[in-house]
């Protein structure tokens, strides 16, 4: 943008403060002692609820004078802003300071410090807190900012006085200015690669588009750099191939290339607890690994998060034994409660990928037990055709599925007109076909009065939305104990 760098400031201005990022960068400089205000479309929890506990005033809605008659030291706008936005016309036109939330970010926050980014297509919230849990426990006091709520840290931010600023590097683009990836802007000295599929249909045009953002990242990573790479994947292969720097591979023993691995799980086993396995490395004897998190995919970011806090000299020896007290990240598999028998859970799969992780490892949670698996299409990307196929696929392992059907409301896109749109009456048909009992409804009312009906002790409930589904979990544990 070719902007001065950013002086030290007393009153910050975020516009879209709602998202996750955006809120805990919010928060990081209010626990500094700076002025924070911000403005936003109505809120959700977490994030509402976090602001309100940091103490940070949002003003419903965006209008001009929200900065003109603050006349705040930096405006920071969100990637959900859109050019017309009136606060954003108002910093821009008046000729104040502002910068994009991943710019805002690296100079307030990272710039001094050895960068862990953790990118990928899945995974990166729960492998970025346990990075920072890692290193914390440690003794390292890393800073962080997570996508998300730790339940380790009791919140989506922290600011160490160690050397390490661990953050998730999102492939989505940065801000209506600024059409690059937002992690582009974090210079990772320390880059984990989780995954790398097709996501973000709005703004990529396919799985190619997405890779060529990757390679870019990787492109730019430092000589000196480490990428932690997640082997057993084809797309995250395909684009560390020409890595500048060095790269360490990590994978399950069941996947492809396994004998390419620096880090191996081997013997995995669920148990009521949690996940068991062996990790193998190359160069050091094995250890035994007890997990409190369910599913192979877990196991597979704890890798990453143990390869990664390796390379900046941590023992494994000593470090692999401290994940028992891990505690994770709300809203993935988090077990809202409890009533007549049949436990509700919240998670944040939406991606087919994702939604199939999360089912089995469910399964193997709550073996023998009958799984309604509860799913919102509510991304521009699940609102598409172009997962209708792979949705099938990753549902039917439930037995029971539920899906609310899309509203028809108008797909934002980059990459043209949206005109073959996601069918929840096909995505049920085929899986009947599957011999898997599935059903459609219009609201989140009927689901609950549905789900009530048919739900006996002993059943779990597993609810799917990167979004608040209109705290449907709540509902459905009131319409539980209201007819117990």
């Amino acid at each position: 943008m070719g902007q001065p760098e950013v002086e030290p400031m007393r009153h910050v201005h975020f516009i879209g403060i709602g998202g996750t990022g955006m809120g805990s960068l919010a928060g990081l400089l209010s626990a500094r002692g700076i002025r924070v205000t911000g403005s936003d479309h109505a809120l959700y929890p977490p994030m509402s609820t976090a602001l309100e506990n940091w103490g940070i005033g949002v003003d419903e809605g965006f209008r001009a004078e929200n900065v003109r008659d603050r006349s705040p030291d930096l405006v920071v706008i969100g990637n959900v802003v859109r050019s017309d936005n009136p606060e954003a016309r108002e910093a821009i036109d008046s000729g104040l300071k502002y910068r994009s939330f991943s710019d805002a970010l690296y100079e307030l926050a990272m710039a001094d410090r050895h960068s862990i980014v953790v990118s990928g297509t899945h995974g990166k919230t729960t492998t970025t807190n346990l990075c920072a849990y890692l290193l914390k426990a440690m003794g390292r006091d890393p800073s962080f900012l997570v996508g998300g709520i730790s339940l380790d840290f009791g919140g989506s931010f922290r600011e160490g006085s160690g050397d390490h600023f661990v953050v998730e590097g999102d492939e989505y683009d940065t801000a209506f200015f600024d059409k690059t990836p937002k992690f582009l802007h974090y210079h990772p000295n320390t880059l984990i690669v989780t995954s790398v599929e097709f996501d973000h249909a709005d703004i990529y045009r396919d799985l190619d588009a997405v890779k060529s953002a990757f390679r870019t990242l990787i492109s730019r990573m430092p000589p000196s750099g480490v990428i932690i790479a997640a082997g057993g994947h084809e797309g995250v292969r395909s684009v560390i191939e020409d890595a500048p720097c060095r790269v360490i591979r990590y994978g399950l023993e069941s996947q492809s290339y396994a004998d390419s691995f620096d880090f191996t799980a081997k013997e995995i086993s669920a148990s009521e607890d949690g996940m068991d396995f062996r990790l193998a490395m190359r160069s050091e004897p094995s250890i035994q690994v007890k997990l409190p998190l369910f599913g192979r995919f877990n196991v597979e970011n704890t890798l990453g998060a143990l390869a990664a806090v390796s390379s900046v000299g941590l023992s494994l020896t000593e470090t692999a034994p401290l994940l028992s007290g891990f505690q994770g990240v709300k809203r993935r598999q988090e077990i809202r409660g409890e009533e007549r028998g049949v436990v509700v859970i919240d998670d944040f799969a939406h991606h087919p990928t994702a939604v199939a992780g999360s089912i089995e490892a469910l399964k193997g949670r709550f073996p023998g037990r009958r799984l309604f698996a509860v799913f919102e299409p509510r991304t521009n990307t699940s609102r598409r055709r172009v997962f209708q196929k792979d949705y099938v696929q990753a549902l039917k392992a439930a037995d029971h599925v539920v899906v609310q059907r899309v509203a028809e409301a108008p797909i934002y896109s980059a990459t043209g007109e949206v005109t073959d749109l996601f069918s929840v009456d096909e995505l049920v048909a085929d899986l009947k076909k599957a011999n898997v009992e599935a059903s459609g409804y219009d609201g989140v009312d009927e689901i609950v009065i549905a789900l009530e009906a048919q739900l006996r002790a002993g059943d779990v409930v597993l609810v799917m939305s990167n979004g608040a589904f209109e705290n449907i979990w709540e509902k459905l544990l009131r319409e539980l104990a209201q007819k117990s």
